[in-house]
């Protein structure tokens, strides 16, 4: 954070104002090739994008892609963009730690992005919080506070269609720069360059709510139906009656809910993998005992797509809760903060148990020797 701590980071700067830290990573170059980023992009199970700028228009492709997409492209002016880095590349979730000063609950995802000389995705704003640092190349960075939110309207993207530069910096290998939300920006590759961006969540109030409401609806029992034996002849039958009105307003009443379902769908919503993300369980699982010892001499990690948060004597993991014991939770939450947990260990029976669980459904690995 180039000699400012977590502490007064979080203080003076997050969601607050930017923040350009030269070298704040020393002799780092990126984690991965340009063909590798591309090879990544003709995945299957790979959500990445490419987007073009050519005749001062935009075009915008979704991947997966395909590696004859890439020879048909200009010298410059397009930008490979590939989501979720960290859910294949090891080296990814280890830079992902280093923003373990922001809580897990708020972490999105790594974005990679390529692009060559005058490549971008234009000016625009994000709902999120964002470190861009930079991998090799250089590129140049303008932002702006305005307000100002017009878009272009023929683009495929929400590019800014009056973005006015307040300041601009070239970020070369190993700097980063921290923008917080609704934060106009707009990066242009002065030569080959790749940049990697490290996105934080930020649900909007009316996604909170209604995937509350879900949850709620889940656990959701109220006896009763409704009845109207009292019901009185009306002048208009297409009126809704003071005495429906009533009871409904009633009925409604009776949801309610506390912090511990609050807690608990937290947990559930913020460690839901997303829709495209399926888990492959080992084709031929160690048994109980073997797992244990390996685990025992190795130790273990999550899945590199695994989500895992913490309460209050209960665990979150890929969307389901967890009630442990103190024992198991002790441990537990080494797996829950680190996403791993090196010998020497020391666990009970339930820890064990629940450990093989998600062995077996492929939320955790034994570490490699």
């Amino acid at each position: 954070m180039g000699g400012i701590t977590p502490k007064d980071f979080l203080r003076d700067y997050w969601q607050k104002r930017p923040l350009l830290i030269k070298n704040a990573l020393p002799g780092f170059n990126g984690l991965l090739t340009r063909d590798e980023l591309i090879k990544y992009a003709c995945t299957e199970d790979v959500q990445s994008r490419l987007v073009i700028h050519k005749k001062g228009k935009w075009h915008l492709q979704h991947g997966p892609l395909n590696e004859y997409d890439f020879t048909k492209l200009p010298k410059k002016q397009w930008t490979l963009l590939v989501q979720e880095v960290n859910h294949f590349l090891p080296s990814a979730r280890d830079l992902l730690k280093k923003f373990c000063f922001i809580p897990h609950a708020r972490l999105d995802d790594l974005m990679v992005s390529y692009a060559p000389k005058g490549g971008g995705i234009g000016p625009h704003f994000d709902s999120y919080d964002v470190f861009l640092l930079q991998g090799m190349g250089s590129r140049r960075w303008q932002i702006s506070s305005q307000q100002d939110d017009e878009f272009i309207t023929d683009a495929p993207l929400r590019i800014l269609k009056n973005f006015l530069a307040e300041q601009e910096w070239v970020l070369n290998p190993g700097d980063m720069l921290y923008l917080p939300p609704k934060y106009a920006h707009n990066g242009i590759a002065e030569a080959d360059c790749m940049t990697y961006s490290i996105g934080f969540r930020a649900p909007s109030y009316h996604e909170l709510m209604m995937q509350f409401l879900i949850y709620l609806q889940d656990g959701l029992a109220v006896e009763g139906r409704y009845s109207d034996p009292d019901l009185r002849l009306q002048v208009y039958p297409s009126e809704i009656n003071v005495a429906m009105l009533s009871q409904v307003d009633s009925i409604l009443k009776k949801i309610k809910w506390n912090r511990t379902d609050i807690q608990n769908f937290l947990g559930i919503y913020l460690s839901e993998p997303k829709p495209h993300v399926f888990f492959e369980q080992p084709t031929n699982p160690l048994s109980s005992d073997l797992f244990l010892r390996q685990i025992m001499k190795n130790g273990v990690q999550l899945n590199l797509k695994s989500r895992m948060l913490s309460g209050i004597n209960k665990l979150f993991m890929n969307g389901e809760i967890f009630e442990v014991g103190d024992e198991a939770y002790r441990v537990l939450i080494k797996l829950a903060n680190d996403q791993e947990i090196l010998p020497p260990l020391s666990m009970d029976e339930e820890t064990g148990e629940l450990l093989y669980r998600w062995y077996v459904n492929g939320y955790v690995e034994v570490i490699k020797d």
